[in-house]
């Protein structure tokens, strides 16, 4: 199997690659089209600004290529807000896979950046196959996706946002599985299996 992780304007994604490795499956980091194309899967994982990150794909027309991917794709963190239509961090128009707007924790009695390890609450999904009914996943942001039609997952943390995102061949995490011990792990797994 062909696994391709993009190589765009993000940090932390060299920690998927690894996790990969962990799970046995090899996968190239890669910003080529004809390479991310020919992959069996797909993931866009990272940490950054969605602003400069946007900037990046648009650039190297990374935009127009991730929407018209047809196997299964993997949004991690950042992923999943830029597959999202907008992120109020620095007023970005996103990719618009999904319909699902992006804005920042509003300040309160929480810690922002919403930080360590929380539960996640799933809809039926092959994404989640062999997971407990609560299940813990490690988060590190300031910005979440709105609950919508999308959302297959839930965290609450200041109020309940979307942990996790599918939409066709898309699907997204807000939570870092490649930090999630044997639950990332198994979601990891569960992406690999996707048809």
């Amino acid at each position: 199997m062909n696994v391709a992780i993009i190589k765009y304007n993000a940090g932390n994604i060299c920690s998927v690659e690894n996790a990969m490795k962990r799970i046995g499956q090899d996968a190239v980091l890669t910003d080529n089209p004809d390479v991310i194309r020919a992959a069996d899967k797909v993931i866009l994982p990272g940490v950054g600004e969605a602003g400069t990150a946007m900037q990046y794909l648009r650039a190297h027309g990374l935009d127009a290529l991730i929407r018209s991917l047809k196997q299964p794709t993997l949004g991690i963190c950042i992923g999943l807000q830029l597959f999202c239509a907008y992120s109020e961090e620095g007023d970005t128009e996103c990719l618009g896979i999904f319909d699902e707007r992006v804005s920042r924790f509003r300040p309160g009695a929480h810690k922002i950046p919403h930080m360590g390890w929380n539960t996640i609450l799933t809809k039926e999904s092959p994404l989640f196959a062999g997971l407990d009914g609560e299940t813990y996943v490690y988060y590190v942001h300031s910005y979440c996706a709105q609950l919508g039609e999308h959302t297959i997952a839930t965290t609450d943390y200041v109020q309940p946002f979307s942990a996790a995102l599918h939409r066709d061949n898309f699907y997204a995490l807000q939570f870092h599985p490649e930090k999630s011990a044997q639950a990332g792990e198994q979601i990891l797994k569960n992406f690999l299996k996707l048809a």
